[in-house]
This record gives C-alpha cells, sequence and structure tokens, in this order.
C-alpha cells in the first residue's frame, strides 16, 4: 500500500510532499510514544486506565510525569499546562516553567507525578453559577489520563498541554470535562448490562463522536476594521449584498488557492497533533468552509473540537485571514453549525447503532436504536437546552439549520420497519436500498441506500449513527455529548429493566428474542411521535409537532433554559451521578448570564458603532448632497432628485437617532428586570433589529468612499 501524502507550502513558496502517516501525532504524547518510554509495568497499569476504565494508579504518576516531561523537552518545550474547559465554552491554560532554581546557583527541570496530577488555578474568576462564594478562589484541575497531552509550538519554542479535569475545592464540576466523563460511565454501565441481558458479553462501551465544523474566512483587514466582529463574533449591521448564496454555486466549489494553502496548513497541524480530520470542502454560503474529523472516543473528541477551533483561527492569521465561528455572523445568509454524528461501539469495535442489511431481524440494533428514539423523545427539551446560546438562536429555523422543535429523522427504511413493529409487534421485513442506473453505459451502476438524507432534521439517523445537526459552531460539543449520554443510559436502563422484568429465569435465545420484540414495541408506540421524516421548516409541521404530538417548540434561549432545571431533568442527572441539583442549576445560571451578556455586548457595541460611524458619514454625504444641491441650483439645473436623496438620508437619520433612543431605554429596562435574559430578549433584541435596519437603509444612500465599514460584498465576495 502507498504510503498516504498531501503536499505543503515550504519557506521557498514551492510545494513539498508530506507523509502524513509519518507526522500523525508526533505532537502527542501517545500510547506509541507511552509504550516507547515507560516501563512496562506503568504502562500496562495506564493503558487499563485508558483502554479499560480502569480507576487511575497514582503510584504511576511519577513515570509518566518524567517520561512525559523528556519528551516534551526533546521537543522545545518550556513550560506545561493544565488545559482544561471552564464553563465560558472555551479553554483555559496556566503555564509553568519546567526550570526550577537548584541550591547550586543554576536551574533543573523539574516535572514530577503531584505536578502531573494536580494544578491549582484561581477559580474565583470563573463561571461558578453559585456553586461557590465569589470570594472563594481555590480550584483544581486534575489529571484526564485518557485524553493524551500534546504540544502547542509558538515562536520556536513550545507549551506542553495536558488535558485535564477542573473542580472547586468542595468537589463540584466547574468544567464540561467532569460531566462528560461520568455521562459515559453511565452509558458504559447501562449498555454492558442491557447486553449482557441480551446474552452479548463485551468489556465496555463508549460513545463515540465525530463533530463537523462550519467557519467563515474573511480577509484580517476587513476582520480588524469592523468593530463588531472584533467584539461580538458577527456583523451588527450591513447591507445585504446584491448577491449572495442564491446561484448555489460556492457549496462543493473550487476551493481558492489562498484558502486551499490554509486548510492544509491547518490539516497539517491538526495531524500533528493527533486530529484525525477528514474532509474539507466550501459550505453554501460565499467565504464559508467545512471541516471534519473521523469518529474517536467522545471524551478525546471533545478535547480535538477544541484544539481544531483553535488551530483554524491561530492558522488564519498566518495567511491574512481571520476564521469566524460564530453561528451567523452574517445576516441574511447561511450561519455555521456542528453537527455532532454520535453513535456507540464495544471496546471490540462493534457500532451498537450499525443495522445491517436486515435492520429488521438485528434485534441488538433496534433495542439500542429504540432507546435512543425513547431518550429523544422523553427529553426534547435537555436536547434543546444543551445547545441554547444567543448565537444559535439566530440559525437555529433558518433555511441552513434546523428547528428549535426536537425531532428525529430515521428514513424511509428505518421508518418502516419501526411502523410494521408498531402495527403488530414485529417487522418481517427490511426495504432494501438496490442500486441506481444513470442512463448511459460508460457510468457505474451505483449502489442506492435504502433512504434519503434529511438536511432539515435536528436529529438524523445517517446509517449507522445519529447525527445532532442542531448543535452551533462555536459550542463547545462536550454539554451536548453529556446530554445525550445520559438520556440513553436512562433509556437502557429502562428497557433492560423490562427486558429482565420479562425474561425471569429464562435466558434461552427465543425467550429473549420474544421478550425483546414485547418492550421495543411498547417504546415505540408511546414515542415514535418524534420521528418525522419529512420538511421540518413548513409551518404545516410546526403546527402539528405542537397541536398534534406534544412536541415542545422552544425557540429561544430563555424559553429553553427555562426547562433546564425541572424536576425530571434534575433526577436523570441525579440518578446516574453526572451531575448534582446543585451543578446543573449553576449551568442554568451561567448560561443565562451569558446569553444577557451577549447581548448587552452586542447592544452597546452596536449604539456605538451607529453614533462614532454610521451617523457621522450619513451627515458627511448629507453635507456633500448639499453642496451639490447648491451648486446645481446656481447653475440653474434641476435639484429635486439630489434633494429627494438627502430627505430620504434625513429620514433614515431620525429613525436612527429614535431607535438608539429606545435601545438605550431598552437596555436600562433589562438591567432592572427580575430576569435579565427574559428582558434582553423580549426588549433589547427587537430594538437591536430596528437600530440595524436603520443602519442598512443609510448604507444604501451613503456613497461608497464615505462609508465607514467594509461591507458584506467586501467580506464576502474580495480577498480569497
Amino acid at each position: 500500500m502507498p504510503t498516504l501524502t498531501r503536499t505543503a507550502l515550504n519557506g521557498n513558496g514551492h510545494a513539498t510532499p508530506q507523509d502524513v502517516e509519518a507526522i500523525f501525532g508526533q505532537n502527542t504524547f501517545g500510547l506509541a510514544e507511552m509504550k516507547s518510554r515507560l516501563p512496562k509495568a506503568v504502562y500496562k497499569k495506564l493503558t487499563a486506565t485508558i483502554e479499560n476504565g480502569e480507576p487511575f494508579d497514582e503510584t504511576v504518576a511519577d513515570a509518566v510525569a518524567l517520561a512525559m516531561k523528556e519528551w516534551a523537552v526533546e521537543r522545545g518545550a518550556t513550560h506545561y499546562t493544565h488545559w482544561f474547559q471552564p464553563l465560558t465554552g472555551r479553554t483555559a491554560e496556566k503555564h509553568d516553567s519546567f526550570i526550577t532554581p537548584n541550591a547550586g546557583g543554576g536551574a533543573v527541570a523539574e516535572f514530577s507525578g503531584k505536578n502531573l496530577i494536580q494544578g491549582e488555578p484561581d477559580a474565583s474568576s470563573f463561571p461558578g453559577g453559585g456553586l461557590r462564594a465569589t470570594f472563594e478562589a481555590r480550584g483544581y484541575t486534575a489529571y484526564d489520563p485518557t485524553s493524551p497531552a500534546f504540544l502547542v509550538e509558538h515562536n520556536g519554542s513550545a507549551t506542553l498541554c495536558i488535558p485535564t479535569a477542573f473542580a472547586s475545592w468542595t468537589g463540584e464540576a466547574l468544567d464540561h470535562k467532569i460531566p462528560l466523563l461520568r455521562s459515559m460511565e453511565a452509558l458504559d454501565r447501562q449498555a454492558t448490562r442491557a447486553l449482557d441481558v441480551l446474552g452479548e458479553s463485551v468489556g465496555r462501551v463508549y460513545a463515540t463522536c465525530g463533530a463537523e465544523q462550519e467557519y467563515f474566512l474573511i480577509d484580517e483587514a476587513f476582520f480588524e476594521d469592523r468593530p463588531d466582529l472584533l467584539v461580538a463574533g458577527r456583523t451588527l449591521v450591513g447591507a445585504a449584498p446584491p448577491r449572495g448564496q442564491e446561484f448555489d454555486d460556492h457549496y462543493f466549489g473550487s476551493i481558492p488557492e489562498r484558502i486551499m494553502a490554509y486548510m492544509n496548513a491547518v490539516e497539517t497541524e491538526l495531524y500533528r497533533l493527533g486530529v484525525p480530520v477528514a474532509t474539507r470542502h466550501n459550505e453554501v454560503a460565499p467565504g464559508q468552509y467545512e471541516i471534519a474529523p473521523i469518529f474517536e472516543n467522545a471524551n478525546v473528541a471533545a478535547d480535538h473540537q477544541q484544539v481544531m477551533m483553535m488551530v483554524l483561527q491561530r492558522v488564519a492569521k498566518r495567511y491574512g485571514l481571520a476564521c469566524l465561528l460564530h453561528e451567523k455572523p452574517f445576516a441574511g445568509i447561511n450561519g455555521s453549525g456542528k453537527h455532532v454524528n454520535w453513535a456507540m461501539s464495544t471496546d471490540g469495535g462493534e457500532n451498537l447503532l450499525e443495522p445491517g442489511d436486515t435492520p429488521h431481524k438485528n434485534l441488538r440494533f433496534l433495542f439500542f436504536c429504540t432507546a435512543v428514539v425513547q431518550a429523544v423523545h422523553t427529553h426534547q427539551d435537555l436536547l434543546r437546552a444543551a445547545i441554547a446560546t444567543a448565537a444559535n438562536d439566530h440559525r437555529l429555523g433558518a433555511n441552513e439549520a434546523p428547528p428549535a422543535i426536537i425531532s428525529i429523522f430515521l428514513g424511509d427504511q428505518l421508518s418502516d420497519v419501526f411502523e410494521q413493529i408498531t402495527a403488530t409487534g414485529t417487522a418481517t421485513e427490511s426495504k432494501q436500498s438496490g442500486f441506481l442506473g444513470l442512463g448511459s453505459p460508460v457510468l457505474p451502476t451505483l449502489p442506492r441506500h435504502a433512504g434519503d438524507r434529511n438536511r432539515t432534521s435536528p436529529f438524523a439517523f445517517t446509517g449507522n449513527k445519529f447525527e445532532f445537526r442542531a448543535v452551533g459552531s462555536s459550542q463547545s460539543v462536550s454539554f451536548p455529548l453529556t446530554v445525550l449520554n445520559t438520556i440513553v443510559a436512562e433509556a437502557i436502563d429502562d428497557l433492560a429493566t423490562k427486558l429482565e422484568e420479562k425474561l425471569g429465569r429464562k435466558s434461552s435465545k427465543k425467550a429473549i428474542e420474544q421478550a425483546v420484540r414485547e418492550v421495543i414495541t411498547d417504546s415505540i408506540r408511546e414515542h415514535t411521535r418524534v420521528v418525522f421524516n419529512g420538511d421540518g421548516y413548513s409551518a404545516e409541521w410546526h403546527r402539528e409537532a405542537v397541536e398534534e404530538r406534544g412536541l415542545l417548540n422552544l425557540q429561544t434561549t430563555p424559553d429553553a433554559l427555562a426547562t433546564l432545571t425541572d424536576a425530571k431533568n434534575v433526577a436523570v442527572f441525579e440518578r446516574y451521578d453526572v451531575l448534582t441539583e446543585a451543578e446543573l442549576e449553576s449551568r442554568k445560571d451561567i448560561l443565562a448570564e451569558q446569553y444577557a451578556l451577549t447581548l448587552n455586548v452586542e447592544a452597546a457595541t452596536t449604539e456605538s458603532m451607529a453614533k462614532t460611524l454610521v451617523l457621522p458619514a450619513a451627515i458627511r454625504a448629507l453635507a456633500e448632497l448639499g453642496e451639490a444641491a447648491e451648486a446645481a441650483d446656481d447653475l440653474g439645473l434641476d435639484v429635486s432628485g439630489t434633494k429627494a436623496i438627502a430627505s430620504g438620508v434625513i429620514d433614515q437619520v431620525n429613525a436612527l437617532q429614535t431607535a438608539l433612543g429606545a435601545l438605550a431605554e431598552a437596555r436600562a429596562a433589562a438591567h432592572k428586570a427580575a430576569d435579565e435574559s427574559v428582558a434582553m430578549k423580549d426588549k433589547v433584541i427587537p430594538a437591536l433589529t430596528t437600530v440595524r435596519a436603520a443602519c442598512d437603509a443609510l448604507e444604501k444612500e451613503v456613497p461608497a468612499d464615505l462609508w465607514p465599514l467594509p461591507t458584506y460584498r467586501d467580506m464576502l465576495f474580495t480577498g480569497k
């Protein structure tokens, strides 16, 4: 088999081949590096934790720390950091030097097992959501051996990044990693138990994830000239360009040379960090792109998603670009999502959501697929709350993202199987995929899937996995994964318990098959109202979903967050030891606060831009129009057209000033409200929309040489 290679630009601008297999993971302290550097006994104990989930043996910490330090220092590392994911949604790091002064006046590179296992960053400045008092500063980071340490290179040196959990002095989770790991344990316990009831014995079941990442690229000079992009991540004013995405010519189009060079550089760095990216392409909107990895253990995948966002933005600067990860950086065109592909796999590599060629006969698949359907129907509110942000509210329900109503797409084949089970208690056949002829003898006959895909579904079955399409592009995937793992663990627990009750002491294959059919039939009949294969954008579906099926339509973040701490949600997290009631309440408070803060920043930025950029430009335009009208009048020319233009500008200036006054009043009222996030939704968003409309109207009237901001045309269609 030939060696996999790629090309990259060297210092002279010439393409040089790179051996992907040789560079993959070279900046990661992975299993191969551990095996070559650690004593066999230490390596065995460490891999027992990494691969089998056994408790971490702290007696190996010193040996692991020494090997990790030597590996990092050999590659230019001068510092190390406990790299963690606080509840900001981003990552955090405090760098400590390897160098320690010694008694002789020199210095030695030190890094012990104690340094590896635990760090102590100041927790007071991170969101706590009421878990501790503001003056309580102590927090701990704890080494996560299941996610490999990695090197981040910069300016000739490097920093060793050690993935860690982050907890308070009293032990509450202050991060996204701890709940995610807890949820994976819960899923493992219930799935292995269910398999045992089904007559199959496996060592471990773990959640897998492959999250697609959409993003925009614009020229960095445009980015720096837009205060809204710098501060808020999205354009708060900006008129639609004459041409947007209506020709559909950007999607899967030829990748521009500058963008291709950037993508190559991103992929090379991600390969070196052990991130298995596999796909790149132009997305629908002009200036929009996508990168997607191969499936991994969900915890590692969540860490890699954070690394991916970091690399995308950092590498962009090398090419004079800015990478925008906001869900809706440009109004009127598609926003960006992060489609989270999720499945369950055994330690033997078997995907529990693989239906095979005859899913109607595959009782193991039907059992676990039914559990997912039951989980999603029971906890629509939790899944919606897991993706609730001010940014994501802009895209959900628009024509590039699924609606806020959580439903499941199963496709023709699986829907038919489920309908058979609903009707008769069993399924006797599966629709076959068949082949597709293209009408020309020179073209091959293509194998055709048994069902189509549905881009309007927020939660879609796509062959051997479920795709949670509603996750936002700037989000950490950890909380959505935590929710998904936990609610599916609950559903598996429920179905397995019912199986055990039906089986009693019986263990024959025939008895198990009959019990499985009865259990999944009852569940399917109760929960398939959440299955919908049609157009999720249609008004008819919205009416049917709410009025006939009783599904939830939580359109905004405050609507969704209001359900987060409902009794059933507290119960499911506490029952499976994923989040305590206090930890869940803290997340609700933090998400509500972040929503309000985001809108307040957007409102303040919009107000500043309107007053200091848009209004001055309009006034200068009026001055020029006045001078032109006066000159034309002196020459005896008709000035009615010029006066009409000036009158229109004056009307828009007045409208903008009125809108700015209303925005200031709305902000003041929101700050005084009992629930600031709800007040921001009800008062500030409408006021922001009115200010934007006035600014955008002025952009269409003010001469281009006077307009102070890069336009949509500039940012989306030039500089690539």
